[in-house]
C-alpha cells in the first residue's frame, strides 16, 4: 500500500506533554467497526464496563531505561560531541543505538558518555556501524552493572514530538512508565499501559477480568519515521520480546472459556501475534520481532485493543487501520481530533474492536 493512504492533519496543540491526572481519567474512543454508531466518547475509568468478565487484559511488563545518552569522541586534538539513543541489547555489554551524527565515529573509536549532574561516566567502544546512523557499541561493564551505569549516565528518552517542545525534567522519571514496569530493557514506554493505576487494577478484578504479563522491550525504532513510498519496502527493526509458559496457560484458558484476549498497546499485540500458534493457542516463547502489521493482515491472537492515538504516516497507525479498518480509523482519528482528544503517549486512548 501507498504510505500516504496513512496520513492526516494533526494540529499541534492536539500532543499532549503531560499525561492526564489521574490517569485513568484520560479520555476513551471506543471504536466498534461493524456497530451503527462505531465510535463511543468515554474514559479509561470505563473499562470495567467495556470489558467482560472472563476477558484477559495482557500488558507489556518492560521497564524504560533512561536510553539517552549524551558525549564526546576524542581523536587527538579532535573532540565531537556525541549523542546516542540506545535501542536493542544485542549480548551482556552491546547495544545497538542510533547516533548523532555518527559520520564523527569510526570502528574501533572510543566514546566517553557523561551525565555532568553527577559526574558518572562510562565508555564505550564502537564495533560496528550500520545504515541510518545505527552504531553498535560495547560498553566496558556488562549485565546488571551496566544497566546501572546507564541509569546514571542516562536520561529518559522522550519521544521526539514531546522533546521538540520541551526538555525532559524529574517528573518524567514517573511518568513514562508504567506501574507494571518490571523488567528492564526498553528504551521507548508501552504507552497504554501508562493509564492504569492501582485502583483500576482492582476494579477490573473485581470485575472478573485477568491479567496476563508479557515482555517486549520497545526499541526507538518505533518513533523512525517511514521513509519510502510503498509500505512493502520499509523494514522494521527487532525488538526482543518473551511470553512465559504461565502467562501462555492463562492466555489458553481464557480462550478456551470464551473470554476475550485484550491486548493493552501495540507492543502486546505485536508480541502475541508474533508468537501465537497457527491454530491460534500460544506456548512459552522467547526471541526477536520485526512484525510488520498492514491492512490485509489476518489477526489470530488479540480480540480487542487498546492504544494511544499515533503519528500519521507511522507504522503503529498502520497497525490499528490493519486491525479496525483503514477507513474506521481515518474517521474515528477525524472524530477525535474534533472532539479534543489528546495524542500520543502522554495522550488519550481508543478501545479498538477487530474488523475481521
Amino acid at each position: 500500500m501507498r504510505v500516504e493512504d496513512f496520513d492526516f492533519d494533526l494540529p499541534s496543540d492536539r500532543i499532549a506533554l503531560r499525561p492526564a491526572e489521574p490517569r485513568e481519567s484520560a479520555q476513551l474512543l471506543v471504536v466498534k467497526p461493524d456497530s451503527e454508531s462505531p465510535f463511543s466518547d468515554l474514559h479509561v475509568y470505563d473499562l470495567s464496563r467495556l470489558l467482560r468478565a472472563g476477558d484477559c487484559l495482557v500488558v507489556n511488563n518492560t521497564k524504560v531505561l533512561p536510553a539517552r545518552l549524551v558525549g564526546k569522541r576524542q581523536r587527538g586534538a579532535s573532540i565531537a560531541g556525541i549523542e546516542a539513543t540506545l535501542h536493542k541489547r544485542e549480548s551482556e555489554t552491546t547495544w545497538r543505538a542510533f547516533v548523532r551524527p555518527a559520520k564523527k565515529l569510526a570502528l574501533g573509536e572510543r566514546v566517553q558518555f557523561q551525565r555532568h549532574e553527577n559526574g558518572t561516566t562510562l565508555t564505550a567502544e564502537v564495533i560496528e556501524k550500520g545504515d541510518a546512523g545505527e552504531v553498535l557499541f560495547r560498553f566496558e561493564v556488562a549485565g546488571e552493572a551496566l544497566d546501572v551505569a546507564i541509569r546514571s549516565v542516562g536520561v529518559m528518552p522522550l519521544p521526539p514530538y514531546i522533546a521538540a517542545k520541551r526538555t525532559e525534567d524529574d517528573r518524567d522519571e514517573r511518568d513514562y512508565q508504567t506501574m507494571f514496569a518490571d523488567r528492564s530493557g526498553a528504551v521507548a514506554a508501552p504507552t497504554a499501559g501508562l493509564h492504569f493505576t492501582p485502583d483500576l487494577i482492582k476494579t477490573l478484578r473485581l470485575s472478573g477480568i485477568h491479567f496476563a504479563e508479557v515482555t517486549l522491550h520497545v526499541g526507538a525504532g518505533t518513533f523512525l519515521p517511514v521513509k519510502v513510498d510503498d509500505t512493502d519496502d520499509h523494514k522494521m527493526h527487532a525488538e526482543w520480546g518473551e511470553i512465559s509458559s504461565e502467562a501462555a496457560a492463562v492466555l489458553n484458558e481464557t480462550k478456551a472459556l470464551g473470554g476475550r484476549i485484550v491486548a493493552v498497546g501495540t507492543t502486546s499485540l505485536r508480541l502475541l501475534e508474533s508468537s501465537v500458534n497457527d491454530d491460534g493457542s500460544f506456548k512459552a516463547w522467547s526471541g526477536d520481532t520485526s512484525i510488520f502489521i498492514t491492512p490485509g493482515y489476518a489477526f489470530k491472537a488479540v480480540d480487542v485493543l487498546m492504544t494511544n492515538f499515533h503519528l500519521p504516516r507511522s507504522t503503529l497507525f498502520m497497525l490499528v487501520a490493519a486491525f479496525s479498518g483503514l477507513d474506521t480509523m481515518r474517521k474515528a482519528y477525524k472524530h477525535a481530533i474534533e472532539s479534543g482528544y489528546r495524542f500520543y503517549s502522554y495522550g488519550d486512548a481508543c478501545l479498538l474492536h477487530c474488523a475481521f
